[in-house]
């Protein structure tokens, strides 16, 4: 039996967990994401060894993955080791919709060359996973491959210039993977990178003295207002008071998914929304950069209204269906990373909005069952699926097929959304 069939048979095709990494370019919009699939089991070394198998295993499965649903208009990039790259499983794949990752552990013997240079012709595309320098085996791959991935914690920072500028000189875009700090972004900028993998535009760099502008307080006090229950009236009044508050809630009431006569008035687009879809929108609108519509194409943004939906689908599950529950999950996701997007410190954000104590508790402590969800989300999106995880998934009474099943459903709502702001 070939090696690829072996990883697919010994390991169920339900049995995997699908992680999903944002990648940007230069302009700091989403261009890609990286899908790394991990094998279901509370063993580290399972999850490390088994994914190969695991990427077989689904790549074998097309069907279940549903690429436009987890990427939407963005690219995938999948990991592929000389087993997946010889197999027939790799064909699955729509190739002008992947780029094919190919691992550093990947021998470049000459059948693999020839398949790879095969798989070329038939439209695929391939990068070249951690590269930290000019290796026999790197050299033999270059030709072949249009992206270099390089692990900007394999690289010693002073060897970085001559060796992104090498790579360069050779006609490749470069990405910079695990890319944690606005710093190492701007030196990777400066150097020529097209591609940026990593959390640093999530990570809150906090501005002394900084101030929450007019706009942000306006939706702060409307979500106060919304929790207070209270009348359209007051409603209305302080939507009035902020003209791209009003702009925006005009904007997506009349967007090209909704249906009907347009609407002209603030408290007719109210009225429309409703109040569980109104706090929504209010709290995306945070994320609209101050003086321009919200762009649901940003990173941070993608990335909070993801953890909204995929908080707000477990709580469904854990919390059996309550309605409340789910809408304060959805809360806890889409606040996570208020911190990132104010410059502030999460204590000093919640001072300016009321909150209940549980998701105030998940915010500041990831404490409860808000706080547990929101851990195993963030693990999740950083493919961290050990013992820990598995531990945590448990107590919270979820399965990898239900775990994947509410990542497909929050992905798709999200594209969706995308597209009724566009």
């Amino acid at each position: 039996m070939h090696a690829e069939a072996t990883a697919v048979s010994s390991m169920p095709s339900d049995e995997f967990f699908l992680a999903r990494q944002p990648i940007l370019g230069r302009d700091q919009h989403l261009v890609a994401f990286e899908l790394l699939f991990r094998a279901a089991g509370e063993h580290e070394d399972a999850r490390l060894t088994d994914g190969a198998a695991a990427t077989a295993a689904v790549i074998s499965h097309a069907s279940q993955l549903g690429l436009e649903q987890v990427v939407g208009e963005q690219l995938a990039f999948i990991n592929v080791d000389a087993d997946v790259l010889m197999s027939d499983f790799v064909r699955f794949l729509p190739p002008r919709k992947v780029i094919l990752e190919i691992l550093e552990t990947v021998k470049p013997t000459e059948p693999l060359l020839a398949r790879v240079a095969k798989l070329k012709e038939l439209g695929f595309t391939f990068a070249l996973d951690d590269v930290i320098g000019h290796t026999d085996e790197v050299d033999k791959l270059l030709g072949l491959v249009d992206v270099i991935k390089i692990d900007l914690k394999g690289v010693e920072r002073h060897a970085l210039p001559a060796l992104a500028a090498s790579l360069r000189a050779a006609n490749k875009k470069l990405l910079a993977e695990k890319v944690e700090t606005v710093e190492e972004f701007n030196l990777c900028m400066e150097l020529g990178f097209e591609y940026f993998q990593g959390y640093y535009f999530a990570r809150p760099v906090i501005l002394s003295g900084r101030k929450i502008t007019p706009s942000e307080m306006v939706i702060l006090r409307l979500l106060e207002l919304l929790h207070a229950e209270a009348d359209d009236a007051a409603i209305e009044t302080a939507v009035k008071r902020d003209a791209l508050t009003s702009l925006n809630l005009l904007r997506l009431v009349n967007s090209r998914a909704s249906s009907g006569r347009r609407i002209e008035t603030v408290s007719e687009a109210i009225a429309k929304l409703g109040r569980k879809q109104l706090r929504r929108w209010l709290q995306i609108l945070l994320y609209a950069t101050s003086g321009s519509p919200v762009e649901l194409h940003s990173p941070l943004l993608q990335l909070a209204t993801t953890r909204g939906k995929l908080l707000e689908l477990m709580s469904l599950h854990v919390h059996r269906d309550n309605a409340v529950c789910a809408e304060r999950a959805f809360t806890v996701g889409i606040m996570s990373l208020a911190d990132a997007l104010f410059s502030m410190p999460m204590g000093e954000i919640l001072e300016n909005v009321e909150l209940a104590d549980d998701v105030r508790a998940a915010l500041l402590q990831r404490e409860g069952t808000f706080g547990a969800m929101l851990d195993v989300v963030e693990r999740l999106e950083k493919a961290d699926t050990g013992p820990v995880f598995s531990a945590a998934l448990k107590r919270l009474g979820l399965t990898a097929k239900k775990v994947r099943e509410i990542e497909l459903e929050a992905f798709d709502w999200v594209r969706e959304l995308a597209c009724e702001a566009a």
